[in-house]
């Protein structure tokens, strides 16, 4: 199982768990691509999934990592070690 994190905007994100972390998907009429992962976490009080990181296709590489620091406090996979 793969934890898929899709980030949207500054104030929303989903959190979906699949067998596989594709590079594209398509969600709520947007086209994501995988930005980061699948990486596996290091194990804290339990193992956890590999987890992959989508947003908006249409984002360039700067403003991904903006909205991913931005996401960074309030989504737990972002801030694990990895």
């Amino acid at each position: 199982m793969h934890s898929l994190i899709l980030l949207y905007d500054a104030k929303r994100f989903e959190r979906e768990q699949a067998e596989q972390a594709p590079d594209l998907l398509e969600r709520d009429g947007l086209q994501f691509s995988r930005r980061a992962g699948p990486r596996t976490p290091l194990r804290t009080d339990h193992d956890w999934n590999p987890v992959s990181v989508y947003a908006p296709d249409d984002l360039s590489e700067e403003e991904f990592q903006e909205l991913y620091e931005q996401h960074r406090a309030g989504v737990e996979e972002l801030h694990l070690h990895y």
